[in-house]
């Protein structure tokens, strides 16, 4: 998109998505994205500022996004920060991109009636996405979140320093190895549960992310049930375990939890109509 007439705000806009429809059917969004971001401003900026000029320097900070963009590369790595919940994260190939659908489970989350001063355990922690969302919304709870990958818990570490948060923090783990002394009134967890000839795994910006945080042995399934059966030695009596999985999962992971001996076990939608989360209670 590099040429020498200079661009408003819109003309660089539509000029964006053209390019960007090539890699992604989220041009548009992707598009307000990238500008928000060189500009440091928010999305209705970009709306009652659309005649303002770019710089030549902002026209060169993001034609290069774009190019990088159209190799394939997600725009969240391109960026290395992407949006979850209300916050952005720093992200990098060692983590996951935070989706939205993820969302559903920290709503959930939200609407259980736990102690002001709940232990919360996320397992898989990635940028700590999920844990730094319920560490800002409950001042008052206790979360811990643990990765096996240390880039990744160095990456949730440093977004726990650009959020402030005083209450939480990240930890290397095999699932529960490091934290075997301690009990949770809540688990959380998006784990790996993608199947390893899945087509999806050679489509879109799943290409790039990292296979350790995707695919599961057993149809997908072999770490949702690790997750399930040692929830059982770590939960308090009583305590939630909330789990996202994939869309064909739901009922599976609802037999898994009941054989568990969990209560209250409940599957929710994600925004795109898609089963994405279960969610049961440890006996009391």
């Amino acid at each position: 998109m590099a040429n020498s007439s200079a661009s408003t705000l819109a003309s660089w806009l539509k000029q964006a998505k053209t390019v960007l429809a090539q890699v992604t059917e989220e041009a548009e969004a992707e598009a307000k994205y990238c500008l928000s971001h060189v500009l440091q401003c928010n999305y209705s900026y970009l709306y009652s500022h659309a005649g303002q000029l770019l710089t030549e320097e902002q026209r060169q900070q993001l034609d290069g996004i774009l190019q990088q963009r159209q190799t394939g590369t997600p725009l969240a790595y391109v960026l290395k920060q992407w949006h979850f919940w209300d916050f952005e994260l720093a992200v990098s190939p060692a983590t996951l991109i935070p989706r939205a659908d993820t969302e559903i489970l920290v709503e959930q989350a939200l609407q259980l009636a736990l102690p002001a001063t709940a232990k919360v355990l996320d397992l898989g922690t990635g940028t700590g996405a999920i844990a730094l969302a319920l560490a800002k919304e409950r001042p008052g709870w206790q979360v811990t979140g643990v990765d096996l990958q240390l880039e990744a818990v160095a990456c949730a570490t440093n977004n726990k320093a650009a959020l402030q948060l005083v209450n939480c923090h990240f930890l290397q783990s095999n699932w529960y190895a490091a934290v075997k002394a301690q009990k949770f009134e809540l688990i959380v967890s998006n784990p790996p549960y993608i199947e390893p000839d899945d087509v999806h795994l050679q489509q879109g910006d799943v290409r790039f992310e990292p296979k350790t945080a995707l695919v599961a042995a057993e149809h997908g399934l072999a770490d949702i049930e690790q997750i399930i059966a040692g929830s059982v030695l770590q939960l308090q009596p009583g305590g939630w375990l909330l789990l996202e999985h994939g869309y064909q999962q739901a009922e599976v992971v609802r037999e898994s939890l009941l054989h568990a001996g969990f209560n209250q076990i409940q599957s929710k939608k994600d925004y795109g109509g898609q089963w994405r989360i279960s969610f049961g209670q440890g006996p009391l």
